[in-house]
């Protein structure tokens, strides 16, 4: 049976500490780094923008960026980052024969039209006939057809070049870890000899807000760090506005062409556990299990998104493991849902191929001094949905 190393050979990243690996890197271990957020648009719910982008350096044409969302925008960009990142963009060969794996959630909602329609059935009681009123005057066919997950991957498609096979996951930071966790096995077994993986998450949006809000699970009131929300008003996740875009090649196929590795990317694991009577905890401890851990102190990259019960179930299950040193990469960016996992994935693969550890992002998070061979990255998402991986240096 083939089980061909998965390697992480391009890097792209968007968050409101900046932009690119580096610039992640060198504020994320900056000591005593403060987060960016904005507390006044969206008030009394705090979110972390976007920095400001100039995407023509990576989305070329003008009515490409037109006729994008935000949220696809940032995906598209960032996409491009880790193709530069990896030596692959402007590649025809290479970009023809690339197979993409996207997570990504739906599009942006017209507010406007959201708004004429609530507005309107304050004075009429033939509700039904007013929503088809609405859908024939004033929805556009072409907003349907933005509101697709799969556009993101076709905007790759026609900007980037990348044309080998193509799927997209649905589902919050389970749609992350499901396209590692398939982009990986695809290079395992022969299947792909390169993938881009990642996702975006544009949260400056009231509707996406919403989407949290009507399950209670938003941060109401000042900031806190991700492990400080416990006891706070409100459901404890804050979000940010980021994307995170990985290449992964098969070790063959990277060093053929003499191109840069960062890290291995081990085991990939994910479940979905019953979470009352402590089955969160439990199901954590499981995936942690078969992750094949080394010994020895261990830094981990949390996902967690600070939703209460979901972020105390996570804190409760790596303290059993007095070896694992977290650090709560949510408290400098935000929650980004689909692009929460390949964002730690991302960090984790930078402090192996730097051979340094970040210092706290947070008051309590353990120290970590020693040379990093191996990182985990982990999401446990804030709904459903929980997944790791193990990221190593290569051997």
């Amino acid at each position: 049976m083939v089980n061909r190393d998965v390697v992480i050979s391009g890097i792209g990243l968007v968050s409101s500490l900046g932009e690119g690996g580096d610039a992640h890197w060198d504020k994320m271990t900056a000591p005593g780094v403060a987060p960016v957020t904005d507390a006044e648009r969206f008030h009394p719910y705090v979110v972390h923008p976007l920095p400001e982008i100039d995407w023509g350096q990576q989305i070329a044409k003008r009515g490409d960026q037109r006729q994008m969302e935000t949220w696809q925008r940032l995906g598209t960009y960032t996409a491009g980052m880790a193709l530069d990142d990896a030596g692959i963009k402007g590649n025809d060969e290479l970009s023809a024969t690339m197979d993409m794996v996207v997570a990504a959630g739906g599009g942006e909602r017209d507010e406007a039209v959201d708004a004429g329609v609530l507005a309107a059935s304050e004075n009429r009681a033939d509700h039904d006939v007013l929503l088809n009123e609405k859908l024939t005057t004033e929805l556009r066919p072409t907003l349907f057809l933005a509101q697709l997950s799969n556009l993101l991957a076709g905007n790759i498609s026609i900007v980037h070049k990348v044309t080998g096979s193509s799927r997209t996951f649905m589902g919050e930071e389970g749609a992350g870890v499901a396209a590692i966790e398939t982009a990986a096995a695809r290079i395992r077994s022969g299947q792909s000899t390169h993938v881009l993986v990642g996702g975006a998450f544009q949260t400056e949006h009231p509707d996406m807000l919403l989407g949290y809000e009507l399950g209670g699970y938003l941060h109401r009131g000042p900031w806190k760090p991700v492990w400080h929300r416990r006891g706070s008003e409100g459901g404890g996740v804050v979000t940010g506005s980021g994307g995170a875009f990985l290449v992964l090649e098969s070790r063959e196929h990277a060093e053929a062409r003499g191109q840069k590795i960062y890290a291995q990317l081990g085991p990939v694991v994910s479940g979905r556990a019953r979470r009352r009577n402590g089955g969160l905890e439990a199901g954590i401890a499981e995936l942690l299990s078969k992750a094949e851990l080394p010994s020895g102190e261990l830094l981990a990259i949390s996902g967690a998104s600070g939703a209460h019960a979901a972020t105390a179930a996570e804190k409760t299950a790596f303290e059993a493991n007095p070896a694992i040193a977290t650090r709560a990469l949510s408290s400098l960016t935000g929650h980004m849902k689909e692009a929460q996992f390949p964002f730690a994935v991302a960090l984790a693969a930078l402090a192996v191929s730097r051979g340094a550890g970040y210092p706290a992002f947070e008051a309590g998070e353990k120290t970590f001094a020693g040379k990093p061979a191996s990182v985990l990255a982990t999401a446990v998402g804030y709904h459903q949905f929980e997944g790791l991986a193990l990221v190593s240096a290569p051997r």
